[in-house]
């Protein structure tokens, strides 16, 4: 079995309530991701997640082919970090961390992902033909899309 992991941070020009406000909302997912990962929240979504809290989305990852994703913040600690895992979904495990530091500039988010893919060796070849790269895609999108809203100018 092998376990993928994908890592990103990035400095934000924006306090720790705000930052934990804009990302720990689902209803920001569309905003932070591709036009060909659009996520539809089928769940009720309270106003603050916590941990225990069942997340059910669809989402169009792969060829526009709705896929149904049941997440569970399983770890919340307001306004520093949280992580959810997929329960029911396209990988065999899926976990996402958010943390969120504040620094004297505004605050530095890093996602940590840890991710294995279902049926052996054909799930891993299946990720270095286009799971793999679909991820950077989102991650990427995600890094323009925060930079343009609150980059943090350093000179």
């Amino acid at each position: 079995m092998k376990i993928y992991q994908l890592y990103r941070r990035q400095h934000l020009n924006l306090n720790s309530q705000q930052a934990w406000d804009f990302f720990s909302s689902p209803y920001n997912l569309n905003d932070i991701t591709p036009e060909f990962f659009h996520v539809s929240i089928i769940s009720k979504v309270p106003e603050k997640i916590y941990a225990g809290l069942m997340l059910h989305y669809e989402m169009k990852a792969v060829f526009g082919i709705p896929m149904s994703w049941l997440s569970e913040i399983s770890h919340c600690n307001e306004p520093k970090r949280f992580i959810y895992e997929q329960r029911i979904g396209p990988f065999k495990f899926w976990s996402h961390e958010v943390c969120l530091t504040e620094t004297q500039n505004g605050i530095v988010l890093e996602d940590i992902m840890f991710y294995v893919m279902p049926i052996g060796w054909i799930g891993q070849l299946i990720n270095t033909v286009l799971v793999a790269s679909k991820l950077e895609r989102i991650f990427d999108n995600r890094h323009d899309y925060l930079e343009s809203k609150w980059s943090l100018d350093y000179p």
